[in-house]
C-alpha cells in the first residue's frame, strides 16, 4: 500500500508568490490592495520551507476579479510548454492546507474532495469542472512531496484582460522576495504576457516595477 500524501509543495506563480498575500490564505484576512477578505485554512500552521519553481506552462491574465478591481488574474495555459519558463514559488503545507487553498480559490463553501495518488498518477486532476482553478497540475517532486499548482481546465483566451496595477504590484513584490531579478528583465517577463502585452505602454509598465 502506497505512503499516504500529507504534504503537498504548492506551486502558484501570481500574487502568492507574496508571502504576506498567501498567508492571508492561511490565517485568514484581506491582503494589502485587494478588496476580499479571505477566510482562512481550519489548520493555521505556516508554511515549512519556500524555495523558487519555474513552471513550463504559459501564464497569462484573463477574467474580471472583484478581489482585483475587475483587473485580469493569472492562469496556466493547461497545455505544458517546455520554452515556457514560468517564475513561481513553492510552499510547503499540510495536504489539508492545500484543499483548504483549492476551496477559497474556488469560492466554494462546500467541502473539496482531491484524491493525491490519482493526481500524481495522470498528471492532473479536475476538481471542480467549471472551477476557475479547478484543474490541479502535477508538477514533480521535491524531496519525496508532490508539487501541485492550479488553473482553469481551459485556456481563457476568450476572457483575457488586463490585471489591475496592485494585483501586477503585488506579484512583483512576491518574485523580488525570493528572486535576485533585475529591473529590466522582470519587464521582459511580464511585456509578452497575454493580458499584459499591448496593453500597458513600457514606460507605464517599467513605472510599476520600480514601485515594487
Amino acid at each position: 500500500m502506497e505512503e499516504e500524501i500529507t504534504e503537498v509543495w504548492y506551486a502558484c506563480y501570481g500574487s502568492n508568490i507574496r508571502e504576506e498575500r498567501f498567508l492571508c490564505y492561511i490565517n485568514g484576512g484581506t491582503p494589502p490592495g485587494a478588496l476580499r477578505n479571505f477566510t482562512g485554512c481550519s489548520d493555521k500552521s505556516k508554511p515549512k520551507q519556500s524555495r523558487t519553481i519555474t513552471i513550463d506552462h504559459e501564464m497569462y491574465f484573463a477574467k474580471k476579479s472583484p478581489t482585483w478591481n475587475g483587473g485580469g488574474i493569472c492562469f496556466l495555459n493547461p497545455e505544458k510548454d517546455i520554452t515556457a519558463n514560468t517564475l513561481g514559488r513553492t510552499y510547503l503545507i499540510n495536504a489539508s492546507q492545500f484543499i483548504d487553498l483549492v476551496r477559497q480559490e474556488l469560492k466554494f463553501e462546500g467541502s473539496i474532495t482531491i484524491d493525491f495518488e490519482r493526481l500524481v498518477k495522470e498528471g492532473s486532476y479536475n476538481c471542480m469542472t467549471d472551477g476557475r482553478y479547478g484543474l490541479l497540475l502535477y508538477l514533480g517532486e521535491i524531496e519525496g512531496n508532490p508539487v501541485v499548482t492550479f488553473t482553469s481546465e481551459a485556456y481563457l483566451e476568450p476572457e483575457i484582460n488586463k490585471p489591475d496595477e496592485q494585483y501586477l504590484l503585488t506579484i512583483l513584490r512576491g518574485l523580488k522576495e525570493i528572486y535576485t531579478i533585475k529591473e529590466m528583465e522582470l519587464l521582459e517577463y511580464f511585456k509578452s504576457k497575454k493580458g499584459v502585452e499591448n496593453q500597458f505602454p513600457t514606460n507605464e509598465l517599467s513605472r510599476i516595477i520600480k514601485m515594487a
